[in-house]
């Protein structure tokens, strides 16, 4: 099989690539920005020639940049998207689109279920649950793959800048009242490569750890991890920040559809944070 990862020297990318390449059985080609424009749909064409599974790691990510910017991050998140599952309809490729909880409201008690109405708040996720329809639409062999708070080792995320920070400053403030699921991007990419290998039927499919913490909680157990008191991470709220982007107060997603496809889900964030936490931290 002969995949194609578009955004591939970002933090899922990288790891992506690795990890398909580690099976003989495949082909991989990875793509970053330079190698790919992908609001070039002739660009697109001719990339996804002779490949069976196109992944859409590309992204526009800078949240409140995109407040600002809504017209650029909407070029990369939906109208990128589109061209790629199209290209990739045309070749005859399974499109995979790599989505975020910022698609909902963020104002659930509960496990956003897959089927839950979007009703994003900010402009990044306004421009991702368009890359979701466009590639929807563009491709009927596709997968939608949401998930959040990831994190990894090739390149910045929240732990390594909390650990940074926190050998810096010696005290911290992170915000208790925003629920979600830390998540490697390790585990993204197996769940994907799963989903892939079990010829699951096309729709969305929730890909984050299990559990929930609040990004305190998260910062905590990070802080321990590199070997610091994680007393010294003190609790503060949403309100003690002002952002351009309001960030989901509650980011905890169901997994029923892996339940349904008998593929397992990605397991609990802290037990896979104390596996991941050697390599995100390099230690």
């Amino acid at each position: 099989m002969r995949w194609l990862v578009v955004g591939a020297h970002g933090m899922l990318g990288t790891d992506l690539v690795r990890r398909v390449a580690d099976d003989r059985e495949h082909e991989v080609i990875g793509l970053g920005r330079a190698e790919l424009d992908i609001t070039d749909s002739d660009a697109c064409h001719d990339a996804v020639d002779n490949c069976d599974v196109v992944v859409n790691c590309a992204a526009y990510t800078a949240v409140d940049a995109a407040e600002s910017d809504e017209a650029n991050a909407f070029a990369v998140n939906a109208v990128g998207a589109a061209n790629l599952a199209r290209a990739a309809r045309l070749a005859g490729a399974r499109v995979v689109y790599v989505s975020s909880d910022y698609v909902f409201a963020g104002d659930a008690l509960t496990p956003w279920p897959e089927d839950a109405p979007v009703a994003p708040r900010s402009a990044y996720g306004r421009t991702k649950a368009a890359g979701e329809w466009a590639t929807r639409a563009e491709n009927p062999d596709h997968l939608v793959v949401r998930t959040s708070w990831l994190y990894g080792a090739h390149g910045q995320c929240f732990p390594k800048t909390i650990a940074d920070a926190a050998r810096e400053r010696g005290a911290l403030q992170v915000v208790d009242d925003q629920l979600g699921q830390p998540t490697w991007t390790v585990d993204v990419a197996d769940l994907i490569i799963a989903l892939v290998g079990e010829a699951v039927p096309a729709g969305i499919y929730h890909g984050s750890a299990g559990g929930s913490t609040s990004w305190h909680g998260f910062a905590s157990a990070v802080v321990a991890s590199a070997g610091m008191d994680p007393g010294i991470v003190m609790p503060t709220t949403t309100g003690d920040y002002t952002r351009p982007a309001p960030r989901p107060a509650y980011s905890v997603l169901g997994n029923r559809a892996l339940h349904d496809v008998l593929v397992a889900p990605i397991g609990d964030w802290r037990q896979r944070w104390e596996i991941a936490a050697p390599s995100v931290l390099g230690m």
